[in-house]
């Protein structure tokens, strides 16, 4: 992970470097912005999409998987599109896209699907095992409500002083 991370950093500064070399830093600096500004309002766009989607499944009755994942993945893209670079504004320009937030949701939930099948069906227990516990219920005769002729004569409480 500490490599990802890394090789995304060298990444965005060569990215960076490349632009300012090619139209300046004012202009970097000003494209920068603009990407932030756009991608904050195709988001917010989106995102209302994506919940109304969410909110019009859930009131049919439907399951809304398909939904869910589009508004996780419209959220992802928003908070690449704010963080200061050009690798994660087009990454997340990706993500908000509907055309190609398909391709990366259903890449998803496939790997998704795989490492389910991989785990078994109870993560940490083996397949086929069962374990049974046999036990009694004792209930607290303390507790329990006991008809009137069979409740303990009243003593009177005897004050110490």
């Amino acid at each position: 992970m500490a490599v990802v991370l890394l090789l995304y950093l060298v990444a965005e500064i060569a990215a960076v470097w490349a632009v300012a070399s090619a139209i300046g830093l004012l202009g970097t600096i000003g494209l920068l912005l603009a990407g932030a500004f756009i991608g904050s309002a195709l988001a917010r766009r989106e995102g209302g999409r994506a919940a109304q989607a969410f909110l019009a499944a859930a009131g049919a009755g439907r399951p809304a998987h398909a939904e869910l994942t589009n508004g996780m993945l419209v959220a992802f893209g928003g908070v690449l599109i704010l963080l200061p670079g050009f690798v994660s504004d087009l990454a997340g320009l990706l993500l908000l896209l509907p055309p190609t937030r398909g391709v990366f949701r259903r890449a998803w939930v496939r790997r998704l699907e795989r490492r389910a099948q991989a785990m078994g069906p109870m993560h940490g227990q083996r397949q086929g095992r069962v374990i049974v516990v046999d036990g009694e219920v004792v209930v607290n005769q303390a507790d329990r409500p006991q008809p009137p002729h069979q409740q303990p004569p009243h003593r009177p409480v005897i004050d110490p002083q």
